[in-house]
């Protein structure tokens, strides 16, 4: 198992540069974790001590308001650790992770994670710059929320689902990698379902988007942006 998770933590940028003698480090504090669909890998508010990466399924992190209406914060990539909080810091788990498609997951212990980045100060600057980017985009996200409508709102995370869930097929188009429903699309921007059913026919309309034959989108990034600009 453990040459199983060395395989996949050498292809996590977050730990690219590292020696093999570095990597295995950390594989040596990890472990791996299988979890259903429907299943929940932490609740908002349990005790933080453990970060992940996806080695194969598919997580959704998201919380709940009073009403119980669910907010999408993310859907995190096999290369990327997940929640974003919590190193050097106690604190609790600030949304759920629940398992969208059966997942095994790689599992690093936050306590023997933090002294292996005390020994490594090239790998806390590369954790910086990665939470430095989360910030960045948490920013920009606020932003849409507060000066745009729902139109713009929904183009612009398409446009960002590009980056963080999709793959280029050409200097202009884009493969979202991800099956998302209307619904998980409205729940990451707080709009509705029939908001986002309206867009996205308006955007294959004007052949902005397209769909493959597995059913992954397929997004015109420049015909994209000229709708918001």
């Amino acid at each position: 198992m453990s040459e199983v998770i060395f395989n996949h933590l050498r292809n996590v940028p977050l730990f690219k540069g590292l020696t093999d003698v570095e990597l295995q480090s950390i594989v040596d504090i990890s472990y791996t974790r299988e979890y259903i669909a429907k299943s929940f890998v932490f609740m908002q508010g349990e005790s933080l001590d453990r970060v992940f990466f996806i080695h194969s399924g598919k997580i959704k992190i998201h919380i709940n308001d009073l009403s119980g209406k669910e907010q999408i914060v993310s859907i995190p990539q096999a290369e990327e650790m997940f929640p974003h909080v919590g190193l050097f810091l106690k604190g609790t788990f600030p949304a759920h992770a629940e398992v969208i498609k059966a997942a095994k997951l790689i599992v690093l212990p936050i306590a023997d994670f933090e002294l292996i980045l005390i020994k490594h100060p090239e790998l806390c600057i590369k954790l910086f710059k990665f939470l430095s980017e989360k910030i960045v985009d948490l920013q920009a996200r606020l932003i849409e929320q507060t000066l745009h409508n729902s139109y713009d709102k929904i183009t612009m995370l398409l446009r960002r689902l590009c980056k963080s869930n999709g793959i280029p097929l050409n200097s202009n188009q884009f493969k979202i990698t991800t099956h998302f429903t209307n619904r998980e699309l409205a729940n990451m921007i707080g709009t509705s379902r029939e908001t986002v059913n309206r867009t996205i026919n308006q955007l294959r309309k004007k052949e902005v988007i397209s769909m493959d034959t597995e059913g992954f989108f397929i997004i015109n990034l420049d015909k994209l942006e000229n709708e918001l600009y």
